[in-house]
């Protein structure tokens, strides 16, 4: 097989690179098929960006370098990532939640999102340990009372937990513990760093880890919110095997082998703008 002129090496890795870590690993055959190239430019490829630690070499392919367990990464920088795949989760989301529900909104930028489509159901009672999530709702009654009508009909009532605050802008520790256990919610809206068959829900923060745990507890119903790129991350800390979830909410960017995988466990999974079951069996 002749190399393909028409990219440069440049180009080339930059396209290996966003295909690693778009799917987790890539096989020097599905590459060389992808790029038109030949194996051996695919090997000389992988060479390069694995002496710029950009990727890791593995028997037959290559995978994305693994960041440590206990890595964090702030609110900020997690906020930027897979944008257009949380929106689509948080849309779908949505749908799950009726008028009058008590719901909890654990911490993060999938939350967040969430939050974002929420404002305008009526009369929900909203327990969230995440300071972003609370000010979306305090933001949106404030504008509404700004235009000197009061608050809104069946605006919210929000009640944010204490706790420590995390880089990711999520109270956590034995206050916010406390104030959840003291509560019940009908739905738990809970962002994962980590979901894995083998290691379940997992974070790298362990007072977060423990935090979880309460929130899954005092719910009735357990609703992960998770982009394609959660998926096969191991974080630090495992809180809660997958058989502890009802729901999983993800979006079109999960493969086909995490989906084979996933229908032998109980949970229901929603890929968000795909067709989907109901608990009445209905679409």
């Amino acid at each position: 097989m002749s190399d393909n002129q028409n990219l440069l090496a440049e180009q080339r890795r930059a396209l290996i690179l966003e295909e690693v870590r778009r799917r987790g690993g890539a096989r020097v055959n599905e590459l060389t098929r992808r790029l038109s190239v030949s194996d051996m430019t695919v090997r000389r490829d992988l060479d390069a960006l694995a002496r710029q630690g950009m990727l890791e070499k593995v028997h037959g392919g290559a995978v994305p370098v693994g960041e440590p367990s206990a890595h964090e990464p702030g609110f900020e920088a997690k906020s930027a990532l897979e944008l257009s795949a949380k929106e689509d989760i948080a849309l779908a989301a949505a749908q799950l939640v009726p008028p009058g529900s008590a719901i909890a909104l654990a911490g993060g930028t999938t939350a967040y999102a969430l939050a974002q489509q929420l404002v305008d159901v009526p009369d929900l009672t909203v327990v969230t340990n995440s300071v972003r999530v609370a000010d979306v709702f305090y933001t949106a009654q404030r504008a509404t009372a700004s235009g000197g009508a009061g608050p809104r009909a069946g605006a919210a009532t929000v009640v944010l937990t204490g706790g420590v605050r995390t880089p990711s802008d999520t109270l956590v520790g034995p206050v916010a513990d406390a104030a959840i256990r003291s509560l019940h919610f009908d739905l738990l809206f809970l962002g994962v760093h980590g979901i894995s068959v083998e290691a379940g829900l997992s974070t790298p923060n362990l007072a977060e880890a423990e935090t979880n745990r309460h929130f899954m507890h005092s719910a009735r119903r357990v609703v992960v919110i998770a982009d394609h790129t959660k998926w096969g991350t191991v974080a630090l800390s495992s809180f809660a095997p997958l058989e502890q979830v009802d729901v999983v909410v993800t979006d079109s960017g999960l493969t086909a082998e995490a989906r084979e995988r996933f229908a032998e466990l109980p949970p229901e999974l929603v890929v968000a703008g795909e067709p989907w079951q109901d608990a009445e069996g209905e679409e």
